[in-house]
C-alpha cells in the first residue's frame, strides 16, 4: 500500500463545514518564501473553531519564526472570541537555521497554548512525525488524536515513539487510520465541548438509550452517544464522553478491584478538564482500594477541586478511601445513587463483617463466608447507607436514565464561589 497523500487544505476542507473554511495570514512568508503551514477558521458543525495545519510540502513542515507568528496570531483570535484550537502536526522538525529565533518561536506557541488550557478546548492532531519542542506543543493540547503511522516524542535522536506506544503511556487519546479518520475523530469530539469556558456544551435532540443494554452507563447513555478516551491506558477504568438525553456529560467507570496508579492519573485528567469547562460528570463508583497514597491523594483533589455538577452512582461495592474520593463528601458529589445490590463500607467488606459481628470467627469455618456475606447485606448495603443519609437514592437499571436526566436538568444552574488561589498545589 502506497503512502497516503493529501495537502494541507485537504485536512482543512474535511475538517471544517463547506464553504466556511477562511484563511489566515495567507501571504505571510519567511526567510525562504511560503510559511510552512496554513491557519484559518470556520465552522465545524456549525460552530466556530480555528485550526492550523503543518504544510509538509513545503520545507518539510519546519516549525520557523513564520509558522510561528501565524499560529500564535490564530491563538490570539481564539482567545478574543472564545473557539477551540485543533493543530494538525507534521513536520520534520525546526529550521535549525534560525537558532534562538526558532526556540522563541517554539516558547511563544508554548505560552499561548499555556495561557488558553482551560479558556478554549485544544485538540492535537498528529498525522505524521511530531519530534522534539513540536511534540511539547502537541501534547499540551486537551486531547491528542494520532494517525496510526504517525509518531509524537520530544526525543530527536532516538527510536521514534509510535502511536501505539503514546496510546499506551496514556499521551494519546485516540488512535485513527488515515487522515480523514483523525479528521472525523476530532470533529465528534468537538460535539461535546462547549465553544470557551463561559459557554454550556451543546445539547443535542434526545434519543432513547441503548435497546440491548449490558452494563453501565449503557442504561442511560443515548444509544451511540459513547466515546470512550484513552484507550487501555489506565484499565480497567474507563474515562468517555457521552450524552444523556442530549446533554453532553463525561463519564468515568470504575470495574472492581484496585484504582491502579495509571487509572487515578486517567481520572484526574478527565475529571479537570469536565470541570474546566463545566461538563456534568457521571462517576460509576465499584472499587475496593486505591494502589498507592500518592496517585489517591491526587484524584481527590481533582474531585474536590471540581465545582462542576457531579453525580456518583454506586454500583457495586465502595470502600472506604474509594467510596470518600468519588462519592462521598470529599469528593463533592451533588446527588449520589446507589443500585439495589451495591455496598458501601468502611474497610473490605468480609473484614467489616468480622470485625463488627464478632459471632462470625466463633461459627465453624465452612460457614464463616455465609454469615460474612449476610451481616454485609444486612448492614454495609446501599439501603443502610441511604437510610443513613450518605445516599440520596436507590435506583435500579430502569429507572437510572430518568434519575439522571432530572439530576443533570437540575444541576446546569449549579454556582459555585470558591476561596481565591492561584492553583491547587497538589497535581
Amino acid at each position: 500500500m502506497g503512502v497516503e497523500k493529501y495537502s494541507s487544505y485537504d485536512v482543512l476542507n474535511a475538517f471544517f463545514d463547506e464553504g466556511s473554511f477562511m484563511e489566515t495570514d495567507a501571504y505571510l512568508k519567511g526567510e525562504s518564501g511560503e510559511a510552512e503551514a496554513v491557519t484559518g477558521y470556520g465552522t465545524v458543525e456549525g460552530v466556530m473553531a480555528y485550526a492550523f495545519v503543518q504544510n509538509a510540502d513545503i520545507c518539510g513542515g519546519a516549525m520557523s519564526k513564520a509558522q510561528s507568528v501565524k499560529i500564535t496570531k490564530l491563538y490570539d483570535l481564539a482567545l478574543k472570541t472564545g473557539a477551540p484550537v485543533i493543530g494538525f502536526y507534521h513536520s520534520v522538525g525546526g529550521r535549525l537555521e534560525q537558532k534562538y529565533e526558532l526556540l522563541s518561536a517554539y516558547g511563544e506557541i508554548l505560552r499561548k497554548s499555556s495561557k488558553l488550557s482551560g479558556i478554549v478546548p485544544q485538540i492535537s492532531v498528529v498525522l505524521g512525525n511530531c519530534m522534539g519542542t513540536s511534540a511539547l506543543i502537541a501534547a499540551a493540547a486537551d486531547y491528542i488524536i494520532m494517525e496510526k503511522n504517525a509518531a509524537l516524542s520530544v526525543d530527536t535522536i532516538g527510536e521514534k515513539t509510535s502511536a501505539q506506544d503514546n496510546l499506551e503511556n496514556g499521551i494519546a487519546s485516540f488512535i485513527c487510520e488515515g487522515y480523514e479518520a483523525c479528521v472525523d475523530k476530532a470533529k465528534a469530539l468537538l460535539g461535546y465541548f462547549p465553544a470557551n469556558n463561559l459557554e454550556p456544551a451543546p445539547a443535542f435532540e434526545s434519543v432513547p438509550a441503548y435497546a440491548e443494554p449490558d452494563k453501565l452507563p449503557k442504561y442511560f447513555a443515548d444509544e451511540g452517544s459513547i466515546l470512550c478516551v484513552g484507550g487501555g491506558y489506565g484499565e480497567p477504568v474507563c474515562t468517555a464522553f457521552g450524552r444523556v438525553s442530549g446533554y453532553p456529560v463525561g463519564i468515568i467507570v470504575t470495574k472492581g478491584g484496585v484504582i491502579s496508579a495509571d487509572s487515578a492519573k486517567k481520572m484526574a485528567k478527565h475529571v479537570r478538564f469536565c470541570d474546566a469547562f463545566s461538563i456534568p460528570l457521571i462517576t460509576i463508583v465499584d472499587a475496593e482500594k486505591f494502589v498507592d497514597l500518592s496517585s489517591a491523594s491526587k484524584l481527590i483533589s481533582a474531585y474536590a477541586d471540581a465545582t462542576a455538577p457531579k453525580i456518583a452512582v454506586i454500583s457495586g461495592t465502595a470502600v472506604g478511601a474509594v467510596y470518600i474520593a468519588l462519592a462521598g463528601s470529599t469528593s463533592g458529589a451533588d446527588l449520589v445513587y446507589a443500585l439495589n445490590d451495591a455496598v458501601v463500607s468502611p474497610v473490605a467488606p468480609k473484614a467489616a463483617a468480622f470485625i463488627l459481628d464478632s459471632s462470625i470467627a466463633d461459627a465453624p469455618v465452612a460457614e464463616q463466608d455465609e454469615k460474612a456475606m449476610a451481616f454485609v447485606k444486612a448492614n454495609l448495603s446501599a439501603v443502610k447507607a441511604a437510610e443513613d443519609g450518605y445516599i440520596d437514592d436507590i435506583v435500579d437499571t430502569e429507572s437510572i436514565r430518568d434519575r439522571l436526566v432530572g439530576a443533570i436538568e437540575i444541576l446546569m444552574s449549579k454556582r459555585v464561589s470558591t476561596l481565591p488561589k492561584k492553583h491547587s498545589t497538589t497535581v
